[in-house]
């Protein structure tokens, strides 16, 4: 096995692990983005005679053969690949000849690896949004089922005002409505492409044409100078997760409430029995267990956004191999906002308000009785303020 970077020297095996790290794992996501990217890079060349048709024609079959082979799990991505791209390449070389070592012509494995994932964080980013209408769609059905209901509504954790199971879940529907909105303007950032910028200094003396690809992989514009490319490492992962995190904290305030509406001294609702957990000692017991690990969701989504903001906050320009590790907090955000946002979808589909365990404070229409005094009797609102306030001050 050959990888991009090797020069026929011998590789310390501690080093290659440590190197490699979870790459080989991580990057099972990656196969069909560097397939694609290896592609349109492919068909470039082509198109500008530097390589035959002949070839290209064999490594894009080559290409969607591995894609196919991979997808029904005939082959896997090992540490001795170190990643998708050296797996993938050695393969198709492997398989087809010497037209596969004429892919890499004109591309860094630094670029390879930004446009895949860019190409990867566009889909994720599209998927993610996509599962959060799911989520709009269970809180509009729950609002269609008990709107009606009253519920107390909260400031510093006592009955302030009179509020509604429409009006609990309107909330969220704004909240989780602004988060789509959020995770499509990211495209702006992710959505530039790097490829042909090789290893941040563009290639000299050979004739690419980057408009190519661009428009082969449907990015919006191609990112140039080709010195930006290394230096925007981070900042479209980092966008998307900081989008992600404000998504993962309205979950977590809403599971926050629904904890706190599911104890027994508030008991305003029920869950499906299915989405809760028993007690190894307590034979009672239902646990709202699914609800208490989507609160805490909220703090893994906001170290990733934190580990990938300080990776990249002090590098000087160019690439480092720091950037490999933007990938772990990368994928882990994603994969945990995918999982919570469908669970939480789900647990709303079976959740039940209990109108009659709840109950409003008599001092919660208080204010609607101030502005009764002030639209029906002419009263200065301070002095209705005071005059009901009196009522309460005991």
């Amino acid at each position: 096995m050959s990888r991009l970077w090797e020069k026929g020297l011998p590789l310390d095996e501690r080093v290659l692990r440590y190197t490699a790290g979870e790459d080989h794992l991580l990057d099972a996501r990656l196969v069909s983005y560097d397939v694609r990217g290896s592609i349109a890079h492919a068909e470039m060349l082509a198109a500008q005679e530097l390589i035959s048709h002949e070839d290209c024609h064999l490594i894009c079959d080559g290409l969607r053969a591995l894609e196919k082979s991979f997808g029904e799990g005939k082959w896997q991505i090992t540490l001795e690949d170190e990643d998708v791209h050296t797996a993938l390449e050695s393969r198709l070389t492997d398989n087809i000849g010497e037209a596969g070592g004429r892919l890499h012509l004109g591309r860094s494995r630094n670029d390879q690896v930004l446009t895949a994932l860019r190409l990867y964080l566009r889909d994720a980013a599209l998927d993610l949004a996509g599962r959060v209408e799911h989520l709009l769609s269970s809180i509009e059905h729950l609002a269609e089922r008990q709107g009606e209901v009253e519920l107390p509504g909260y400031t510093h954790m006592q009955h302030a005002m009179p509020s509604s199971v429409a009006l609990w879940c309107g909330a969220f529907d704004e909240g989780f409505t602004d988060a789509v909105a959020g995770l499509m303007s990211v495209h702006k950032r992710i959505n530039k492409n790097p490829l042909g910028s090789a290893a941040g200094y563009g290639t000299p003396g050979l004739p690419l044409d980057r408009e190519f690809t661009t428009r082969r992989l449907g990015f919006d514009e191609t990112q140039s100078p080709v010195t930006a490319a290394q230096l925007s490492r981070g900042k479209a992962e980092s966008a998307l997760l900081f989008e992600v995190t404000l998504l993962m904290q309205d979950l977590s305030r809403m599971a926050s409430d629904l904890l706190l509406f599911y104890t027994q001294e508030f008991a305003y609702v029920s869950l499906a029995a299915e989405v809760t957990t028993g007690s190894s000692i307590m034979p009672q017991k239902r646990n709202p267990d699914v609800l208490e690990l989507l609160r805490a969701s909220s703090a893994t989504s906001q170290a990733c956004l934190d580990e990938a903001l300080m990776i990249t906050a002090k590098l000087p320009s160019g690439y480092h191999r720091d950037l490999q590790r933007l990938k772990s907090p990368v994928f882990r955000s994603i994969d945990l906002a995918v999982d919570s946002v469908d669970i939480m979808a789900y647990l709303l589909e079976g959740l039940r308000f209990r109108p009659e365990n709840i109950e409003l404070d008599e001092g919660i229409f208080a204010t609607a009785e101030a502005y009764r005094l002030v639209t029906e009797e002419g009263m200065p609102f301070r002095e209705a303020y005071r005059k009901v306030a009196q009522r309460y001050a005991k």
